[in-house]
């Protein structure tokens, strides 16, 4: 009896203390993953040893609940002073999971364990991504969704759903604000960031209200769009939108109508406004502290300390995907590059900033059937939001993730062993009894694979790949439906958020409602009067210091009853 006694208090303080280190230390599974290190783990086939004790998923499934716990004890309802939009375009839950094994496996490891930044941020939800017109949805729309709150027509940005496609006078009267418009006018600093053009669907949605997405140049606006005195994208992000601090991404051609700095031998890179306007040097004008830059080299000679206005136009039209850059000083800047520099940038403002960074090359990865240059891109994605964590406070700032859609992309199939190199071939004789059966063409495949997209061969057989390389960034995955272009999906997309208010998503939305959290954070836009910043403030606080005191007590009465 007295060994039973002592047993059971002798678990008790082992319970108490791991509460205690809890509270006290924060989050105990972030700890654990950033000390996994492969060397305890067997060649690609086999299971890490250590995974195959269950006390291995008892422990780690331990310290999850208490994390959850503390987590839903300390709800951050602080003002978010910063609000950072990561946005994966086309990234859905196939891209993720790919992203997150793939950066394991660059490491090292199997790769399926593997922590994404993204991840570790404490709260996730769903986002439904159909336009109020398509059933499967286009990023114009979507991005004014995320962007504006407000769901639109496809291909629309800016505009509210009366807006119709291609009609410049239906537009006028139905433009909607962005969260970065709201923010300018709340005296934040502000900045987009992208892979893409600036003037693209995702970035334009942040500043531009147009009928088609299309119009990102004067050059293309329809006759009757000229006449009725619609303005493209790159003039209403330079003519409208002066105090955005940071634009960092491609699209040079839409600025101007010279020749190309970079390619000067190229016509097909050379600008193509047809009003004559260099809108680079215009974006210039009235600025102090700014700069225009065009390539890596001068990128990375920017002063954040000392610069103010920063726009980067690296290349003609979209930038580099980065299985096709080179490893030199000279080289346009990554993702996280870029948003390292705006972060320090923008947060020289006392009254905070928002920053939308897009991970743009995502998406047309997957247009092109190519995994494994849009699955590349999602890791560079990634090692920006770790990036932001890595910069920024959370008690202050919010991070949100998320994509406008999904895309047609599926990963499995049979003999898929753990640590399966992600772009590897697939054993097409591989037989599981009751389950799985051999491919009867008796040909490998991938475990990445496309429903539609380029990568179909209608005049013959499934293709034979035993002797293809599968890891090329060039290599099309087999597709299932021809197309000259992959299709996106209309599945929903994961929302990952983490900081003040980040609680507040918490199941399955409408894609809108992001754009609405963030405001509210803020106390942007409609929420400002309703957002009373030294109440919330403290009220967070008192409940924060009250769950801690509650948790502290049980503590000592539990160890007073000993």
């Amino acid at each position: 009896m007295t060994v039973t006694m002592a047993g059971a208090r002798a678990a008790r303080v082992c319970v108490l203390l791991t509460v205690l280190v809890t509270v006290t230390s924060g989050s105990l599974d972030d700890q654990a993953h950033r000390g996994r290190a492969r060397s305890d783990a067997r060649d690609y086939g086999g299971a890490p040893e250590a995974e195959e004790n269950p006390a291995f998923w008892n422990n780690m499934a331990g310290r999850s609940i208490q994390d959850a716990l503390r987590i839903q004890r300390n709800h951050n309802t602080n003002v978010a002073k910063n609000v950072v939009l990561f946005l994966g375009d086309g990234m859905g839950a196939v891209s993720v999971t790919s992203a997150r094994i793939l950066k394991g496996q660059k490491a090292g490891n199997p790769g399926e364990e593997t922590m994404l930044a993204m991840d570790t941020l404490p709260h996730m939800a769903h986002s439904k991504t159909y336009n109020i017109d398509a059933q499967t949805p286009d990023s114009g729309a979507t991005g004014t969704a995320f962007l504006c709150g407000v769901k639109a027509r496809f291909a629309t940005i800016g505009v509210d759903g009366r807006a119709l496609l291609e009609d410049c006078n239906s537009t006028k009267g139905r433009e909607v604000q962005s969260v970065l418009a709201w923010a300018e006018m709340a005296g934040k600093s502000t900045g987009i960031v992208t892979t893409t053009r600036v003037t693209h669907a995702t970035p334009a949605a942040a500043y531009a209200h147009t009928a088609y997405r299309e119009w990102e140049v004067d050059s293309v606006l329809s006759d009757a769009a000229v006449q009725d005195g619609c303005k493209d994208i790159s003039a209403q992000l330079v003519d409208d939108n002066p105090g955005i601090e940071v634009v960092l991404g491609g699209g040079r051609v839409m600025f101007h109508n010279g020749t190309d700095p970079e390619y000067p031998d190229d016509p097909g890179s050379n600008g193509v406004r047809a009003d004559g306007r260099h809108l680079m040097e215009e974006w210039l004008d009235g600025k102090t502290s700014a700069r225009y830059v065009w390539n890596g080299t001068d990128f990375r000679t920017v002063n954040p300390q000392t610069t103010d206005y920063l726009l980067g136009l690296f290349e003609p039209s979209h930038m580099k995907y980065m299985t096709d850059r080179e490893d030199s000083p000279t080289e346009e800047p990554t993702l996280p590059e870029m948003t390292r520099m705006a972060i320090q940038i923008l947060q020289k403002n006392e009254n905070g900033f928002f920053l939308l960074v897009e991970g743009g090359k995502i998406d047309h990865g997957h247009h092109e059937g190519k995994a494994v240059k849009a699955i590349n891109e999602a890791v560079a994605f990634d090692d920006a939001i770790q990036v932001a964590k890595d910069l920024l406070n959370l008690d202050e700032s919010l991070i949100v993730v998320t994509a406008d859609h999904a895309h047609t992309v599926s990963l499995g199939g049979w003999d898929t062993s753990r640590g399966n190199p992600l772009f590897g071939k697939l054993d097409p004789d591989f037989f599981l009894e009751g389950v799985g059966v051999a491919v009867p063409d008796g040909k490998p495949y991938t475990a990445i694979q496309y429903g539609t997209g380029p990568g179909h061969n209608i005049t013959a057989s499934r293709q034979d790949i035993t002797n293809v390389d599968t890891g090329n960034p060039d290599y099309l995955q087999q597709t299932a439906v021809p197309m000259a272009s992959e299709s996106h999906g209309a599945e929903d997309v994961a929302i990952f958020a983490g900081g003040p208010m980040a609680h507040l998503f918490h199941g399955v939305h409408e894609q809108n409602y992001i754009a609405h959290v963030m405001k509210y954070a803020a106390c942007l836009g409609e929420y400002a009067e309703d957002c009373d910043r030294e109440e919330r403030v403290a009220s967070g606080s008192a409940r924060r210091r009250f769950s801690t005191a509650v948790v502290l007590l049980s503590i000592l009465l539990q160890l007073a009853w000993f």
